[in-house]
């Protein structure tokens, strides 16, 4: 899994992936490396998230092997009020990669959600850590179905991927390399980092 080279359209967002086949939490993990100041942009992704974490401390559940599961930090240059629109534009920024792959056009569901044909495809999970207006570090946490086509009774009715809406599989490192393209041009254009 992720054998391409992923940061060959970058410079700092996903300069350093670190692979995990298995892991409870890609944002626990990307917290506790955050905590050690590991190289800003990093990425840390598995193919097995056994305790996803959601907004509102919610789980995200996920199939092996089949979605996209991922953590990164970055330490910002800006304000804490600089990032008042930062779920919402990473909302604009997976959509837009989407688009501009394959030219599906998804939803945004306010605050948080991306969706395809009225049901959930990705969520973010967006955590500033500051101290007073200086900004420690941000995570961003994004969980995206790809090619899962099995839900659990739970969640069916609300949730979908790309592969079960069109009947084909995508490939998960086109979509993340399209994505941290995307987030790279915008943390540059708005002097995040």
């Amino acid at each position: 899994m992720f054998e391409k080279n992923l940061n060959k359209k970058t410079k700092i967002i996903g300069n350093n992936i670190i692979y995990f086949k298995e892991i409870n939490s890609t944002q626990t993990k990307i917290r506790e490396l955050a905590e050690k100041k590991v190289e800003n942009g990093t990425v840390v992704i598995t193919d097995n998230q056994t305790n996803g974490i959601g907004t509102h401390d919610r789980k995200w559940y996920t199939e092996k092997a089949k979605n996209l599961t991922f953590s990164m930090v970055v330490y910002p240059k800006c304000t804490v009020k600089q990032l008042d629109t930062l779920t919402i534009d990473i909302a604009k920024i997976i959509t837009n990669a989407i688009k501009k792959l394959y030219g599906i056009k998804l939803d945004i569901k306010k605050p948080n959600d991306v969706i395809f044909n009225g049901k959930k495809i990705g969520g973010i999970l967006t955590q500033i850590i500051s101290s007073g207006e200086k900004i420690k570090y941000l995570l961003i946490g994004i969980g995206f179905n790809v090619n899962q086509v099995i839900f659990s009774d739970d969640i069916k009715e609300i949730a979908t991927s790309l592969k079960f809406e069109l009947n084909k599989e995508f490939s998960r490192e086109d979509i993340l390399e399209e994505i941290l393209f995307g987030f790279e041009n915008y943390f540059i254009e708005n002097k995040i980092i």
